[in-house]
């Protein structure tokens, strides 16, 4: 039997380095912890007992000059780029707020332009209603889109509705005031008009207060004075200033029908050769002014018309 003459092996010791699970995951000690909470609590007994004149004020007003400076800079700095997405949003809202009153100011603007000539499209509207009533006659009403050129030597204007709408030649045409003229001419969509003004144009008329026939003729031009007079059938009859004058009318009311009102008396000449009178007539329709009138039409005709007893169908 073989007999192990090797010195016995050491038991081998295992040296086993202690660890601190909180050092390990990073956390301070409890103890530090314990004693950091401690010396605050001891600050604050000792700085509420102090009152205004606590010990630890001194600290706090140096801490206050060293960090308080270096705070106002970092915000000086800080703030702009913390700042400048809201103002970005700001600008561009501004901007948009800009543009819209902008739009809201030129929509104001251009109501407020249009506001006295709507006005007086209404006007004109109801003036042409209450004609229509007075001569109990349909009218078709029309915008004057057109004057007469100079060189033709005639009084005319162009209206923007024709024989689509019902009209012909020797119609009677009135204004809210009174008597215009009449048709000379149409195509489908226009029609030419004869100014009472016109050196041609001849309208039988007759003083409304005493009913005393004449015949009102034309002597001159849109914008000159004198423009209307009238030569009384009875010569012995003497015409007086602010007498109304209107149409007696014609056979079949082509082209004037009677009751039009023509204009009123502005001025009265004798004539001692002749030994008759002679009576300016002012009319009561501004020739310079025209826009919307009624060219009267039978009852019943399709379209835009007035009716007679004011009533608008369109």
């Amino acid at each position: 039997m073989a007999i192990d003459t090797r010195p016995p092996k050491a038991p081998v010791r295992r040296t086993s380095t202690s660890r601190d699970p909180e050092r390990d995951s990073g956390r301070p000690p409890r103890s530090l912890v314990l004693a950091l909470v401690l010396a605050c609590a001891a600050l604050m007994v000792v700085d509420k007992a102090g009152g205004d004149s606590s010990p630890v004020d001194p600290v706090r007003r140096v801490v206050g000059e060293i960090v308080g400076p270096v705070q106002a800079g970092v915000s000086t700095v800080v703030r702009p780029l913390v700042d400048l997405p809201g103002a970005l949003r700001t600008n561009g809202g501004l901007r948009d707020d800009v543009r819209r009153l902008e739009a809201e100011n030129a929509d104001l603007r251009g109501r407020l332009g249009k506001a006295g000539y709507d006005d007086q499209r209404l006007a004109q509207l109801e003036g042409l209603r209450a004609m229509a009533g007075d001569l109990g006659y349909a009218l078709v009403p029309a915008r004057v889109i057109a004057i007469g050129p100079a060189q033709s030597f005639s009084s005319t204007v162009t209206l923007d509705a024709g024989s689509d709408a019902g009209l012909r030649p020797d119609m009677t045409v009135v204004a809210a005031e009174g008597l215009v003229g009449r048709i000379t001419s149409v195509t489908a969509h226009t029609a030419t008009v004869l100014l009472i003004v016109d050196d041609s144009s001849r309208v039988g008329g007759r003083i409304g207060d005493n009913m005393e026939l004449g015949f009102v003729s034309g002597h001159g031009t849109l914008g000159t004075d004198d423009r209307l007079e009238m030569e009384l059938a009875d010569r012995n009859v003497v015409p007086k200033v602010g007498q109304p004058i209107v149409t007696w009318g014609s056979e079949g009311g082509s082209p004037y029908v009677a009751g039009v009102p023509i204009g009123t008396i502005g001025k009265v000449y004798e004539s001692l050769r002749d030994t008759s009178y002679r009576a300016v007539i002012t009319p009561g329709v501004d020739f310079t002014a025209l826009d919307l009138v009624g060219v009267v039409v039978p009852s019943g005709t399709e379209g835009r018309v007035i009716e007679a007893d004011g009533s608008y169908r369109s």
